[in-house]
C-alpha cells in the first residue's frame, strides 16, 4: 500500500507503524532473552532493539516461533507450505525458483501467481528482519566482537601472493585486531583467536562470524551443525559463539567495515619483503594509526574507548592454548625463519619464500615441505625468542662439503658463519636438498 507515496512519505509510515506488530527474528529474540539474563531492563532492550516494549515481554515469556502465513486448506499450495517456508530462505525468497522446485518434484499443477501471493508476506518478513539487523546494533563493552577474513593480492619482494587478513573488532570500542596469515585452514584460524586475545588482554562473553566450514557446516534437511574442533576452543575459553542468519551477513557489519578499513588504509603503497615483515608493519600500523583514529561512528578513539571495555573482557591469562592444534601454514621469512605461538624457528635457508607445514607434536614442533619432515625444533616456552640450528644456515653447505672433500689430518673452521664460509648456489639446490 505504501508503495503510492513518496520516500518521505513511507519513511514516516514506517515509524507510525505499531512497533509490536514488528516480528523479531530468532537472532533477535535470543538477543533480547541474552540481554535479559544479563541484568538488562525491558526498556533498556526495547531501545536498543527498536522494538516495543510489549515485544520484548513476549519474546521473555514466549518460545520463538516461525512466521507463518495462514493458509486455505483448499490451496493448492496447502501440502507444500512446510517445504515452501524452508525452502524460501535457501534461495532469497524467489518465487520463480520456488514454482520450478514445484512443479519439478512435487507435482505442483498451479499457477506461477499462486506461489508469488504465497511468498509475498514472506519476502516481507525477510525484508523487516534485515532492516533491523543492518541498523546499528550497539553492544555493551565486554559483550560481543565480530570475526571475518580479508583478502588480498600483495607481492613478497617480487613474488605475488594472495594475503588472508584475520580481523577481529571490539563490538563496542571498535578496536580491532589484524593478522597476516597465509590460508584461512582451521588451525591457523584458531591461533589467530588466541593471538588477538593476547592482544587485547582477554576476550568477550560473544564471537559473530558468518558462515565458514571452519564454524559451521550444512547439513542436508537439517540446516546446520558446529565444527566440532571450533566448538570445543570455544568451551575451552568461555566464549558464545553465534552465526549470522543466512544471507544476512551484514549482521556483521561492524568487521566488514574493519577489513576494508585495512584494505584501503593500510596496503595501498606498502611493499614487503616477506610475511613477518607484512605483519610488523601492521602491527606498527595498528598502534599508531588504527587505534588513535577518530572512529566514524563513535566518534571517539577507539583506544579511548577501549579503556572502558577492557574491564569488561573475560580474562585470558592463566588459561593456556587450546590443546587440539592442527598443522599450520608458514611462508619461510627471509631470514630462513617460520614463527609459531610468537617464537621463531630455523628452517634449511633453501626454503626461503616456500610455504611449509609447522605442526606441534608432543614437545616438538615439526616443520614439513612436500610432505617430508626438514625440520624440528623443543617447542620454545614465553614470547619473542628464537632457535637457530648452524645447519639450517648457507654456511653449513660449505663446511659441509669441506668436511667431506678435505685431506686427512686438515682441520675444518669451526665457524660456520662469515664471507669466507658462504658459497652462492641456485636456491633450487638447496629446495632439493631439503625435499
Amino acid at each position: 500500500m505504501d508503495e503510492h507515496l513518496n520516500p518521505e512519505q513511507r519513511i514516516m509510515s514506517a515509524h507510525l507503524r505499531p512497533r509490536e506488530m514488528v516480528m523479531l527474528s530468532k537472532q533477535r529474540w535470543e538477543d533480547v532473552r541474552q540481554m535479559h539474563a544479563q541484568g538488562v531492563s525491558n526498556s533498556e532492550i526495547a531501545r536498543r532493539l527498536e522494538v516495543d516494549r510489549k515485544t520484548v515481554r513476549k519474546a521473555l515469556r514466549e518460545p520463538w516461533r516461525a512466521y507463518s502465513r495462514a493458509q486455505r486448506d483448499d490451496t493448492l499450495l496447502a501440502i507444500h507450505a512446510g517445504f515452501l517456508h524452508q525452502r524460501a530462505e535457501q534461495v532469497g525468497y524467489s518465487a520463480k525458483i520456488l514454482y520450478q522446485d514445484l512443479r519439478r518434484d512435487h507435482g505442483y499443477q498451479g499457477s506461477y501467481e499462486t506461489v508469488k501471493r504465497f511468498v509475498a508476506p514472506l519476502r516481507e518478513q525477510a525484508a523487516a528482519a534485515a532492516d533491523l539487523c543492518q541498523r546499528r546494533f550497539e553492544t555493551a563493552p565486554g559483550q560481543q566482537s565480530q570475526i571475518d577474513w580479508g583478502q588480498a593480492g600483495i607481492c613478497l619482494r617480487s613474488r605475488p601472493v594472495v594475503l588472508h587478513i584475520f580481523v577481529m573488532t571490539l563490538g563496542y570500542s571498535r578496536r580491532g585486531y589484524y593478522r597476516a596469515c597465509a590460508n584461512e585452514q582451521l588451525g591457523l584460524f584458531l591461533e589467530s583467536h588466541e593471538a588477538a586475545f593476547e592482544y587485547f588482554g582477554g576476550l568477550t562473553r560473544e564471537l559473530l562470524y558468518d558462515r565458514p566450514r571452519t564454524v559451521c557446516r550444512p547439513v542436508p534437511g537439517a540446516g546446520w551443525r558446529w565444527n566440532d574442533t571450533f566448538r570445543e576452543f570455544a568451551r575451552h575459553w568461555g566464549f558464545e559463539p553465534r552465526v549470522c542468519a543466512p544471507y544476512r551477513a551484514q549482521t556483521k557489519g561492524k568487521v566488514e567495515s574493519g577489513v576494508k578499513y585495512v584494505k584501503h588504509n593500510f596496503l595501498p603503497g606498502r611493499t614487503f619483503v616477506d610475511m613477518i615483515d607484512v605483519q610488523e608493519q601492521m602491527d606498527e600500523w595498528m598502534a599508531t594509526v588504527a587505534d588513535v583514529r577518530i572512529h566514524g561512528t563513535t566518534h571517539q578513539r577507539p583506544i579511548d574507548r577501549f579503556a572502558e571495555e577492557a574491564a569488561a573482557l573475560l580474562p585470558s591469562t592463566g588459561q593456556g592454548p587450546f590443546g587440539e592444534r592442527r598443522s599450520v601454514a608458514r611462508i619461510v621469512a627471509e631470514d630462513y625463519l617460520v614463527s609459531y605461538q610468537s617464537n621463531r624457528y630455523s628452517v634449511p635457508f633453501g626454503l626461503i619464500g616456500k610455504e611449509v607445514q609447522v605442526t606441534p607434536v608432543g614437545g616438538m614442533l615439526r616443520v614439513e615441505y612436500g610432505g617430508a619432515i626438514v625440520a624440528e625444533h623443543p617447542l620454545l616456552a614465553g614470547r619473542h625468542q628464537m632457535r637457530i640450528l648452524p645447519e639450517h644456515g648457507p654456511g653449513a653447505v660449505a663446511r659441509n662439503s669441506r668436511q667431506r672433500f678435505s685431506p686427512p689430518g686438515d682441520e675444518p673452521s669451526n665457524r660456520w658463519w662469515g664471507p669466507a664460509e658462504v658459497q652462492v648456489r641456485d636456491p633450487r639446490v638447496y629446495e632439493e636438498v631439503a625435499r
